[in-house]
């Protein structure tokens, strides 16, 4: 009996979390429906009524001031790629780290783990002087290369490497398969849910990213998703069922993902140990 009262109370108790982190996404959509009129209104128009279309016509309407399917490429595009690259770079960091012996190897991941206490806005002004002296600014591969090679990709992957048996690689090794063909074949596919965690974070920390890119593109047909979305802000005016809709839009890829690959999201994180 203590027990199911028990279950009782952690499930009401779950449920009111949950409630509670899903009602700024519900006031997000809902005044997205809004008419701009009830946006500010007190007191506050919990459901939409009446219910208008108005807000995304404004944003999808108008491909001029608006380009919100060139910009949503770009956003696709650059997180796309950077996730990709990022995975690439990570895992092949960490299996070296993992598996490798050469000199060297534990300072440098020491080194690599004390980067993560460094304030990321401390490599604006020097990522972006490389990136100027490459001629990439306002371009693509701007948005994509620097922050490729995290110090968090190459943390999560390594541990996770170091759970798989070192037995499974012997084996390979001796029926002749080299080093690449082992990571490539082996620890990749073991590593599937890992993979697709770090996936999915490199893939939201691009998509929402709106400082760099609105530092490195200055052309209207270059701008991202949350940098050309924000040009919706007037500097006096805020037309919050216009925003609402932008955000909206920003927001709808990013979780159609996350609830596609959360099962494998929730187990990697599981699995991922910390050795040393």
């Amino acid at each position: 009996m203590k027990r199911n009262r028990y279950l009782r109370f952690s499930f009401i108790l779950a449920l009111l979390v949950a409630l509670i982190f899903l009602f700024p996404l519900y006031w997000m959509v809902a005044t997205s429906f809004k008419l701009e009129s009830v946006t500010t209104a007190w007191p506050p128009q919990v459901f939409p009524n009446p219910i208008t279309l108005d807000n995304y016509r404004t944003i999808i309407g108008n491909p001029v001031d608006t380009p919100v399917f060139q910009w949503f490429f770009n956003s696709a595009l650059a997180a796309t790629s950077y996730t990709l690259g990022s995975i690439a770079v990570s895992a092949l960091a960490a299996y070296a780290l993992a598996r490798l012996r050469f000199p060297g190897r534990q300072l440098y991941f020491w080194i690599c783990i004390a980067s993560l206490v460094v304030p990321g806005v401390i490599f604006l002004i020097p990522n972006y002087i490389t990136i100027d002296t490459l001629g990439w600014v306002d371009r693509y591969p701007a948005l994509i290369v620097p922050g490729m090679a995290t110090a968090t990709g190459m943390f999560l992957l390594r541990q996770f490497f170091l759970s798989i048996p070192s037995e499974l690689e012997d084996s390979a090794r001796i029926d002749g398969a080299g080093r690449f063909r082992i990571f490539w074949q082996i620890v990749l596919p073991l590593s599937k849910p890992v993979v697709l965690t770090y996936g999915l974070m490199s893939f939201l920390n691009n998509w929402n990213d709106y400082l760099w890119a609105l530092i490195v593109t200055y052309s209207p047909s270059m701008r991202t998703l949350p940098v050309g979305l924000m040009t919706l802000q007037g500097r006096y005016i805020h037309q919050y069922g216009t925003m609402m809709a932008g955000a909206v839009l920003t927001a709808l890829p990013a979780l159609i993902l996350f609830l596609l690959v959360q099962r494998y999201f929730v187990k990697g994180i599981v699995l991922t140990g910390i050795k040393g």
